[in-house]
């Protein structure tokens, strides 16, 4: 285990003009820039195959953006922002999900109250327990037949990340989601997959690539920033993550190919897999046995030698799921990829650029080493677009 990480080792200068606060009008005219055997080279998205393996085994994150953000005003005027992170309760017409509160303190104990002119349906917010920045919210409605994912669609906002600083507007519902999205869940986008289109994909497959999806729900955490000196010290998020059996035995079958994670949340997700099918191999895995779900701690990686196979571990994994008659595996991952990780699955990494001193920056650098700085640099004075919205780089691993 590593004596500390000092985060500002992970900093840059990232000036406000290079952050995109609208996508470009074609998902994949948006940059590319190319990273392999230590060069550099500039593309367009939509160029992406050319510089791919064939036969190569692409994994996606099929999950779906919710519309996370209820706006409430009180009677007074005072504008309370709820931001949905995660459901911990529900009934027939109501749940309890831990939210971050926007202008707290204007929210005494009061009920909030959202109604819709046109349907007269409403949603009532109260407040029922606070836990450092996280807040308990009891949402409630008056019609048993709707669901809360329901009452979001009418009521609630598209997420965008705290750093595009403008409301949304119509064209966010569309280009704030992927065109594979699948399962509701993530009040984040993975971004990385905003850039694929139809013509993509289709180029991908007559190089004979394959394609599948894990599900990955994006929490809010996956924007906060890493508050202290020591990286080591930051308390990483948890996500949940969902692959189906069918996906995980291809994923073993194509271990030979390159696997190329489109996104952070793909590479999390694959990565925790070996480590859950490593808790299988050597009898840690009480979480697995006692709730059928695994669980992998941030440091997990950095406390075992993880001296078995990756193929040895996933078979372990579906094994587990054929024995046990499942379909797909679930699990809750807080791992932290840092520098020094081993990658067990990943050969390839699609993704867009990241924000100073954040947990993802420290992933990339763990991808591709101090080759970082380089190629933030090389973005930085080259007019490529940062963040969410912005352009998109492709990560070989140095053989």
């Amino acid at each position: 285990m590593f004596r500390e990480l000092p985060i500002t080792d992970y900093n840059y200068l990232l000036p406000e003009s290079k952050i995109a606060n609208f996508p470009l009008n074609q998902r994949d005219e948006s940059k590319l820039l190319v990273l392999r055997d230590e060069e550099i080279t500039d593309s367009q998205f939509k160029n992406l195959p050319s510089f791919i393996p064939s036969e190569s085994f692409f994994v996606f994150n099929d999950t779906k953006v919710i519309k996370a953000r209820l706006i409430f005003h009180k009677p007074e005027g005072a504008r309370i922002e709820i931001f949905c992170l995660e459901e911990i309760e529900s009934g027939s017409n109501y749940v309890i999900w831990n939210c971050y509160v926007g202008n707290s303190k204007k929210w005494k104990n009061t009920e909030l109250i959202l109604q819709d002119s046109i349907s007269n349906f409403s949603i009532r917010a109260q407040r029922i327990g606070i836990d450092d920045d996280i807040q308990k919210i009891k949402f409630s409605w008056d019609d048993t037949q709707s669901s809360f994912e329901e009452m979001l669609e009418l009521f609630g906002k598209v997420p965008l990340p705290p750093y595009i600083d403008r409301e949304p507007v119509e064209e966010d519902k569309e280009r704030y989601q992927t065109i594979y999205a699948r399962y509701d869940g993530s009040v984040a986008a993975p971004t990385a997959g905003l850039h694929f289109t139809q013509f993509v994909l289709e180029n991908l497959e007559a190089k004979k690539c394959k394609l599948d999806y894990v599900t990955l729900h994006v929490g809010a955490g996956t924007f906060k920033p890493v508050s202290s000196d020591d990286a080591l010290k930051h308390p990483m998020h948890e996500e949940k993550v969902i692959i189906q059996k069918d996906t995980l035995l291809k994923l073993i079958q194509n271990l030979n190919n390159k696997v190329i994670a489109v996104g952070t949340t793909s590479m999390r997700t694959l990565e925790s897999l070996y480590w859950a099918g490593y808790q299988i191999i050597t009898g840690n895995n009480n979480a697995l046995t006692e709730t059928g779900m695994f669980f992998i701690d941030q440091f997990e990686p950095y406390r075992n030698q993880g001296n078995i196979s990756t193929t040895e571990a996933l078979t372990a994994l579906y094994n587990y799921l054929r024995i046990n008659n499942l379909k797909e595996l679930t699990g809750i991952t807080k791992i932290m990829i840092i520098p020094g990780y081993k990658f067990r699955v990943c050969n390839a990494l699609i993704t867009n650029f990241h924000q100073p001193q954040s947990t993802l920056l420290l992933l990339v650098a763990a991808f591709i080493g101090d080759k970082w700085k380089a190629v933030y640099e090389h973005a930085l004075n080259n007019g490529y677009r940062f963040l969410s919205y912005g352009d998109s780089c492709l990560f070989f691993q140095k053989v």
